[in-house]
């Protein structure tokens, strides 16, 4: 993976290059950017896909406390780094997080949006106490002892279509200190649900049906707060990430959206 330094840090990401029109793919809580090796294979024929390793992921480091402002000033940065003036950019659960922000932060920048399975509030005080506990365990212990459920809510069951254990092989490698900081991110994030209606740009959000982690109506109520034009498309049988466990479904949906933005 190529690298940039970016507001202090070094990010780890990959471009396919060229002069198509830029969309920036950014990956969700415990992934990294190889979550979108499917729709890099679908898209690349026609677009510029760059995709990039989270602060605390897969090969960027975060190193001290942050919040999902500083991700979107780094997918803006990286967009800086790159000569790219504006791109699509596309996010999955906290990779929407901070796509949101950036659009609200540099809305210039900002060609279009592609939500995957996230949402604009909080963690649901019912589930919040769980994530918690799971992450003490796992700071602990490592993640072994909860890595089956934590590989549930995120990816789908464990006979379904995502392999787990390249992710598992992963946590296990993963620095614990940066997991703790990304976590604190995750929990501690505002609740920007107040602001969608200052987005204006046109939005595609992608949501699985099976999703464990955030329910349909979170979707919807995105949907409904932007100021843009939306596209909500329901992913039959997707989990949390939609994208991994039915890439079929969400890359034909981003190509028409895509194609219709030209």
């Amino acid at each position: 993976m190529a690298t940039a330094l970016v507001n202090g840090i070094t990010i780890s990401y990959t471009d396919s290059g060229g002069d198509r029109p830029a969309v920036v793919l950014s990956h969700g809580y415990l992934m990294d950017s190889a979550m979108f090796d499917p729709q890099v294979a679908a898209l690349t024929p026609e677009y510029r896909v760059i995709t990039w390793d989270e602060r605390g992921f897969g090969g960027t480091r975060a190193g001290r406390p942050f919040s999902y402002w500083d991700s979107a000033s780094d997918v803006i940065g990286l967009l800086d780094h790159l000569a790219i003036e504006q791109a699509v950019l596309g996010g999955m659960s906290q990779g929407g997080f901070l796509s949101l922000r950036a659009a609200l932060k540099a809305p210039g920048r900002v060609r279009a949006l592609i939500l995957i399975d996230s949402q604009a509030g909080l963690e649901s005080p019912e589930a919040a106490p769980a994530y918690e506990q799971m992450e003490q365990t796992w700071l602990e212990h490592g993640p072994q002892p909860v890595q089956d459920i934590v590989a549930a809510i995120i990816l789908g069951p464990p006979d379904g279509p995502v392999d787990y254990k390249p992710w598992f092989a992963k946590w296990a490698a993963a620095d614990r200190e940066e997991l703790r900081l990304a976590f604190r991110c995750l929990m501690d994030r505002d609740d920007i649900t107040g602001r969608l209606g200052d987005i204006s740009c046109p939005a595609l959000i992608l949501h699985g049906t099976a999703d464990a982690a955030i329910p349909m109506d979170r979707a919807q109520a995105t949907a409904s707060g932007l100021a843009g034009p939306v596209t909500l498309v329901p992913v039959e049988g997707g989990s949390h990430a939609s994208n991994l466990s039915h890439p079929d479904q969400v890359n034909r949906a981003m190509l028409e959206f895509l194609r219709a933005l030209e």
